[in-house]
């Protein structure tokens, strides 16, 4: 492990330096002398966001300023998902997944592909032939195969890193019957890495899933990941998405769950890293993007404004995710939001649609809040 934080290291230098030639390096991030995430964490590991195209096509400039000035990794929400880079069987649109790319090259960034299969945000089509009948086990991985080829070979030595099979676990720590396992079985896990690997040898590889904290799944990750291993399958990494609330989970949750996971051989990452602040309409609520639930005034209490004890709690809160993940920065390669700003987060519509949310470190006005601060600390 410690080799591998090492290259981490040597990446943060390269492209520091790289930052300064092309004068996008910001080591501050207002007029009080706040450092940005990317220096505050370089001892420790990459920092990153999410980024929606309006941030990284240039509209939302407030968006794409913070992501330049903060973060030297960055992930696409949606543009590299099935349904938006290959919507059709016969029809790629790389369009907005090269502006993505182009984004991080241009400021120095490690980019990260997200997702290559998924149960989620894929076509009906992928798993149908033309009469709408289930595809074979065979006709599957062919067209799976397809996929990968052509999009991890679009930016073979550009993407250094993939999310190559998302959320293929569920709670108990079995697999979730999904059109992949119905049709190929456990084997298509080991297919995915295998073909990514194959269209890019040098790429990182990574299994990326939520809630894997929770003792069961945690056990299911596990061996999903001595699967791959045991057939000879490249896997640079696990990542826990970080989808997390003010009481979950605890401390010595998260603390073994990267300890165990480590045990491995393999990176650990917080890839999706937000803190849902709001009252949740189910106790047992999870990532799951399919559970949703109606608007009730009750699950949107803070419409106008987060009261000063709530920001409060909020950066607490994030003061303690972030001493967990310091103190394992021998085993953790990256940290990641799911997104840049307050306004542009997913929790705003999820699991409730018209919500007002602030899971992350910068407001709506792009402004650090007390959050910021609080996490800059850990690093010191």
């Amino acid at each position: 492990m410690m080799m591998e934080h090492r290259t981490v290291k040597s990446f943060l230098w390269t492209t520091a330096v790289a930052a300064l030639v092309v004068g996008v390096c910001m080591v501050y991030s207002n007029d009080k002398g706040r450092p940005a995430l990317k220096e505050a964490f370089k001892d420790h590991f990459l920092v990153g966001a999410a980024l929606n195209e309006a941030q990284f096509a240039g509209r939302d400039k407030k968006g794409a300023s913070i992501a330049i000035e903060q973060f030297n990794t960055i992930t696409p929400e949606n543009v590299l998902k099935w349904e938006h880079v290959h919507p059709e069987l016969d029809r790629y649109d790389f369009a907005p997944a090269d502006k993505f790319v182009e984004f991080g090259q241009g400021h120095g960034m490690f980019i990260v592909g997200h997702t290559l299969v998924w149960h989620n945000q894929t076509p009906n089509w992928v798993f149908e032939d033309a009469t709408g009948r289930s595809l074979g086990k065979e006709q599957l991985l062919e067209r799976m195969r397809d996929h990968i080829y052509a999009v991890v070979g679009r930016y073979k030595g550009r993407i250094k890193g993939w999310d190559v099979v998302n959320e293929a676990i569920v709670d108990d720590g079995s697999y979730i019957q999904s059109p992949w396992l119905k049709i190929i079985g456990e084997e298509y896990v080991v297919k995915a890495f295998q073909y990514a690997h194959e269209a890019d040898p040098d790429a990182e590889l990574y299994y990326n899933d939520f809630s894997v904290e929770n003792i069961p799944k945690r056990q299911g990750a596990i061996k999903l990941v001595k699967m791959l291993q045991a057939a000879g399958v490249t896997v640079a990494g696990i990542g826990m998405q970080g989808h997390y609330l003010v009481g979950w989970p605890g401390v010595g949750l998260l603390d073994s769950t990267i300890s165990e996971f480590a045990a491995l051989g393999v990176k650990v990452m917080i890839t999706e890293l937000d803190l849902d602040i709001l009252p949740q309409p189910d106790p047992s609520m999870s990532a799951e993007i399919s559970r949703r639930f109606e608007y009730e005034a009750k699950l949107n209490p803070y419409k106008d404004g987060l009261p000063q004890e709530k920001q409060q709690e909020l950066a607490n809160r994030y003061a303690e995710l972030f001493g967990v993940f310091v103190k394992n920065s021998d085993k953790i390669s990256r940290v990641t939001f799911w997104g840049v700003e307050d306004g542009s987060s997913w929790l705003n519509t999820f699991p409730v649609a018209g919500r007002t949310n602030y899971p992350l470190l910068f407001g709506r006005d792009g402004k650090p809040k007390p959050a910021f601060d609080a996490v800059v600390k850990r690093a010191m």
